[in-house]
């Protein structure tokens, strides 16, 4: 029924910039929140950025404080994950989710029930 599909993942240098987007379907999200987590390989995933029903708050990892902006459009259903400065270590599967309950930008997995299947974003050195 729902459906997260994420794009704009690719190869880019070091200092580059990407910008991600997920599109929702299946329901309205524009009162929950909705975050982006990434998974590099052969580690756990971890969370990145989140950002609130109203858009107004948004939340993130301190690793991309001032790097990553998230950004939503809720006549569009759609959120953004602005990526600036890459580094190789921000090398991962990225991954949109969003909560069916909450409009606070939490950073915990458990708060989000639906999830894309990822993007990948590889930076070259």
């Amino acid at each position: 029924q729902v459906q997260l599909v994420e794009s704009g993942g690719g190869l880019v240098q070091a200092g580059g910039s990407l910008r991600l987007s997920c599109a929702a379907s299946g329901r309205t999200f524009s009162s929950n929140a909705m975050g982006w987590f990434r998974q590099a390989p052969g580690k756990d995933r971890e969370f990145a950025a989140a950002i609130g029903g109203s858009g107004r708050t948004t939340n993130y990892a301190d690793d991309v404080k001032g790097r990553f902006t998230i950004s939503r459009d809720n006549a569009k259903n759609t959120v953004y994950l602005q990526i600036n400065s890459l580094k190789p270590e921000d090398t991962a599967v990225y991954y949109c989710a969003a909560s069916g309950l909450f409009s606070v930008p939490g950073d915990a997995e458990n708060k989000y029930e639906y999830w894309g299947q990822g993007t990948q974003v590889t930076v070259s050195s």
